[in-house]
């Protein structure tokens, strides 16, 4: 009878080491695993039949892999490459299909959907869906964006981002606005709590009872709020704000308030109260930039933490959520870590603006540029 040679295999201590790497490791494909097991068994003399029944396969598969390796060395008990099913589109309906989601729209409406897509195409929605997405483009979303027109942009956040990453010494960095026009609102029937697996609820229509304005000044290095509400925001109101400020802060110290550019803040009463003051500084962020004054980060947090879901059925009753909220943050203040310099801001709105003047679909050369986006 005549039998079959085993093909020996000599393991260099590199191979071995690879293999059972291989054979241990947890995060392995449990094919791959099998097939380093395999080859170890081999290299230790064991045959066909001895490591099939130790490993529980079969005698043919444990020869495949011998002499794939005996072949390829390790490389070949790795998978080949698949071809997978032969493309259905190709690439001139490809580009079709991109170019109409760019640069047209769908009759009656304002973005395609894969759908609309896959009727005006000729195709499925699992194309236009697998097209989309290997492009990067999702017509179903929109977001928004200001870009700031006021010509002296880069010098005003450097002065500001200045203040910020480098505050003077002997002097307090107070972010100041108001937000104005606060409703008390109540809802129209009474609210569900929360509940273990319910959301708390309440209805979607509300009754108004009044409005308040906030006036706040946030200290940019220890994190804690000046704040006082007015029924208005005038500039008398703002300048009774300034005294309140100019009665809290010590005397021996600078004052550089960050203001935004509304009108109130340049009035000639608010003008003629810094003149008599040297030790204030005007510092005004850029128009439609008010994401520069840190103060308006806190006023999101106001509003998500104690004013949007809060029931108020007076002015009296949202005035006290809000001196309530900061004394909260008095208590245990956070100041914000500012982390961009102003050349890493200018040089992002630079990119945005370069970005979103690349509306040629035929990649036109881009218009030249002296300087950040303004």
């Amino acid at each position: 009878m005549a039998y079959r040679v085993l093909t020996p295999l000599d393991l260099s201590a590199e191979e071995r080491a690879e293999l059972e790497s291989w054979a241990r490791r947890r995060k392995t494909a449990q094919g791959l695993a099998l097939r380093a097991r395999i080859v170890l068994r081999a290299a230790d003399g064991l045959n066909n039949t001895s490591i099939a029944a130790e490993l529980a396969t079969g005698k043919h598969t444990v020869g495949k892999w011998r002499e794939r390796f005996a072949s390829a060395g390790t490389d070949g008990l790795l998978d080949e490459p698949r071809s997978g099913a032969p493309r259905r589109i190709g690439d001139e309906q490809v580009a079709e299909l991109i170019d109409r989601t760019l640069s047209e729209r769908p009759p009656g409406a304002s973005h395609w959907s894969r759908r609309s897509m896959a009727k005006a195409g000729g195709v499925s929605g699992t194309t236009v869906g697998r097209v989309w997405r290997a492009f990067g483009l999702q017509p179903h979303r929109s977001e928004t964006f200001k870009l700031s027109t006021d010509p002296f942009f880069a010098e005003k956040v450097r002065d500001i981002v200045g203040l910020y990453l480098a505050p003077p010494a002997r002097a307090l960095v107070l972010c100041v606005d108001e937000k104005s026009q606060v409703q008390a609102l109540d809802r129209t029937q009474p609210l569900l709590p929360l509940r273990p697996g319910q959301a708390e609820r309440h209805t979607h229509d509300y009754a108004r009872h009044g409005t308040t304005s906030l006036f706040a000044a946030f200290d940019v290095k220890a994190g804690t709020v000046i704040g006082q509400c007015y029924p208005r925001h005038r500039a008398s109101e703002f300048r009774r704000f300034l005294d309140e400020i100019e009665a809290v802060v010590p005397a021996e110290l600078d004052v550089h308030l960050v203001l935004d550019n509304s009108a109130t803040h340049k009035t000639k009463l608010i003008r003629d109260w810094l003149t008599q003051r040297p030790r204030y500084h005007v510092h005004f962020t850029p128009t439609s930039a008010s994401w520069t004054n840190q103060v308006e980060r806190w006023f999101g947090l106001l509003t998500d933490r104690a004013i949007r879901r809060g029931v108020h059925c007076s002015v009296e009753e949202l005035e006290r959520d809000i001196r309530a909220f900061i004394e909260a943050t008095n208590a245990d203040p956070k100041p914000f870590r500012w982390v961009k310099s102003a050349d890493a801001i200018l040089a992002s709105v630079k990119r945005f603006c370069l970005r979103t003047l690349d509306t040629d679909p035929h990649n036109a050369p881009l218009p030249q540029t002296s300087g950040a986006g303004h």
